[in-house]
């Protein structure tokens, strides 16, 4: 399964740490921290990341959601390779977490809570097993 991790620049060390844990869960992960280099094209970079993959986890965190966040939000509600496919991971507490600026289908959608003081890799397999779960499931 090919997934597309969003997140939030301030959110990027954090992102890495996920992205490792969930490649070692056996999910290729697309990130543009790990995968964009210096001089490729951005923007034709991340287009293709978001058609190649069928997937996307969404960070949601303390840091406000940036305009990229929300773009591949929107675009994985509307597009077909990512019906059902769409779990946000609230990290921290979430009483502290700005789930309130992403859209409303987002927030009735089941999240899944991870703990930012504990070791990431033991809390990703509730995320590996909704992104097998969805894999399985007819679309």
């Amino acid at each position: 399964m090919k997934v597309f991790l969003s997140y939030s620049h301030a959110d990027s060390r954090l992102a890495v740490r996920m992205s490792n844990a969930l490649q070692q869960s056996g999910m290729q992960v697309w990130t543009p921290d790990l995968n964009l280099l210096p001089g490729d094209n951005w923007a034709a970079e991340r287009g293709r990341a978001l058609e190649e993959s069928n997937a996307m986890v969404v960070l949601l965190t303390r840091s406000r959601p940036d305009c990229d966040v929300m773009r591949n939000i929107e675009y994985a509600l509307g597009a077909k390779n990512y019906s059902n496919r769409l779990i946000p991971v609230v990290v921290g507490d979430p009483a502290q977490v700005r789930v309130d600026l992403v859209p409303w289908i987002v927030r009735q959608m089941r999240r899944i809570d991870l703990d930012e003081h504990k070791r990431i890799e033991p809390q990703v397999q509730p995320i590996v097993d909704a992104l097998r779960e969805h894999a399985r499931a007819p679309q």
